[in-house]
Formats: structure tokens, sequence, C-alpha cells
């Protein structure tokens, strides 16, 4: 097989995904070592060429490793903090990393500032045989962030997905700040942008959690989201149930009446991925096209993805 030049970690059920993706950016696969896709192409140019990868290794190399010791030793040569894809040779994979440096990662308390340490990722393709990237596009672990969760307080696990993208993209609603939360039933995400001191307004035709409806900065519409003439709000959040396309059409209509400052929404498939929406979505200037760790048959779309230019 060709040197490895760049391999792409697919969450779990969304190899397919990942796959056509890169047959989209032009890049070959020479094979799959478990989730992760190995080819012998760079990797692409531009944020939003492959949205399904969780993770792209970026400067992989294959390294001789005769011995736990050697392995341990040729990575801490390169850098100190690795990651490990633990997909074969579980036993001896865990030996090496034993004698890494430890890595513990603490869960991030949400709102709080991604990783900044730099961190690499390896795994063992065979017994005497690794794989090693001392760069990679994600700052998580295997490109899965862990949160401090509420299980009390939000009425579905909808919220992470919602504080994954605000940490991906580094920047949140601010106290004060309105939201419109469309599709908000049952109030996941509307109850995280409440608790970031958000002024929220929740739009669905369903009956929302009544305890998140009581809470003193969210207002209820009862109406469809499709029907709202745009007006100016700092943020548009979406995860409404929807077609690709008919979403497509609504963050259209919203930018080009330019108003909302800040769009996050979630771009949900039915059974069929629809690739040709995705690419549209991530062909917009300025937003970023992502698949997370606590996402499902779904992609975020977040705009603008950069911190926007504050007016004197």
């Amino acid at each position: 097989m060709a040197a490895i030049r760049a391999a792409y970690l697919a969450a779990e059920g969304f190899e397919a995904e990942l796959a056509e993706d890169l047959r989209r950016a032009g890049r070959r696969v020479a094979g799959w070592h478990g989730p992760l896709a190995l080819s012998p192409d760079p990797p692409p140019e531009g944020p939003n060429a492959t949205p399904w990868s969780l993770d792209t290794w970026t400067a992989p190399a294959e390294i001789p490793v005769p011995s736990i010791k050697s392995a341990a030793n040729a990575l801490r040569a390169i850098q100190r903090n690795w990651a490990l894809l633990d997909v074969a040779h579980h036993r001896r994979a865990a030996l090496i990393r034993d004698a890494l440096p430890p890595l513990r990662p603490k869960p991030i308390a949400f709102p709080q500032p991604r990783p900044t340490s730099h961190l690499g990722a390896w795994t063992l393709l065979a017994p005497d045989r690794l794989l090693a990237s001392p760069t990679k596009t994600s700052p998580f672990v295997n490109g899965a962030p862990a949160f401090v969760e509420d299980r009390e307080g939000p009425p579905s696990r909808a919220y992470l997905k919602l504080w994954e993208a605000l940490t991906r993209i580094g920047r949140w609603p601010s106290p004060g700040e309105a939201c419109l939360d469309l599709g908000a039933v049952p109030g996941g995400w509307s109850w995280a942008l409440a608790e970031l001191g958000a002024s929220v307004t929740a739009v669905d035709k369903a009956e929302m959690d009544p305890l998140v409806a009581a809470l003193p900065n969210v207002t209820v519409r009862r109406e469809s989201a499709f029907g709202l003439d745009p007006y100016p709000v700092d943020w548009l959040f979406s995860d409404i149930i929807c077609y690709p396309a008919r979403l497509l059409g609504l963050v259209r209509r919203w930018m080009e009446a330019g108003a909302a400052r800040n769009i996050v929404v979630t771009v949900k498939f039915q059974a069929e991925t629809d690739h040709e929406t995705a690419a549209a979505f991530a062909a917009i200037p300025g937003g970023a096209l992502f698949h997370g760790a606590h996402n499902k048959h779904e992609l975020m779309f977040a705009w603008p993805a950069e911190n926007p230019p504050r007016s004197s």
C-alpha cells in the first residue's frame, strides 16, 4: 500500500458518509482500519471538504515498533501528548499507552473554551507497526468532547450537540442576547440557551416542556418556524425535523435578509444522506459544516465559523 498521507475518523455507523465525502473531495481510500479511512492523498483544502470526519489526521506516518518500549520511545521522541485510537491488538496498545505520559482530559464544564494543548493521535496497525500523526484537526480525543452533563434540568439530551457545536466554533450567546430557537420542542436547546442568560424565543407548533416554558427568559410561540418573516436576532438556532433542502431555503432567506448575526442549525437527513444539499451548506461563505460526536444522522451548520468582527 502507498504511504498514508491522511487518515479520517468516522463516527460509528457513518463510514459510508465519510467515504462519499472523500470521493467528492477527490481523495482515495486505500483501506480502513476500523473507523479510520486511510488515504494516500493529502487532506483536501478548505474546512468543509470532509464534514463527516470527526477528526482528520493531517500528518500520519507508519513507524515500525518491534517492542512496547520502542513504540513508547518513538512516540515520546516526537512529542508528549498522544491519544490512542484503540482498534486492534488491544492489550499491546494498552501497554504502549500506559508507557506514555498520562492523558487525562477533564470533561468540559460548558461554557468553557475548547482545549488548546497540542494533541496527536496513534493506533496499532499491526503488533509491530503503528500509525501516528502529531497533528490532527480536533483538539479532542478521537474527535469526541466529553461534557459535565446536567441530568436534571434539560428535558432531553439534545442540548449536548448544541454544546458541542458552540464549543467547536468557540463562542456562544452572551447574557441578554436575543436567540430564536426554531423547532424548539421539547426544549433542550432553549433550556441550554436560557442557562447562558440569553433571551430565548422558542418556536414550535407542538407543546414545550412546561418547566422550560416557565423559565423567565424564555418566550414560547406556538406557530410554524417556516411561517416567520426574518427579523433581527443575535442568534438563529434550529433543530427542526425537516428535509435538508427546506432548511437550506430557510437559512438562505434569513441570511439574505441580514436578520441573524449568528446561525447554528442541525441538518437532519431522512433514510438517505442528501449529499447535494450538504454540499450547498458547505459552500456558504464563512460557514462551517461538521458531524459532531453527539450527532446522529445529521450535520451541524454554523455561520460564521469564526468570530464576527464587532462594529466600533
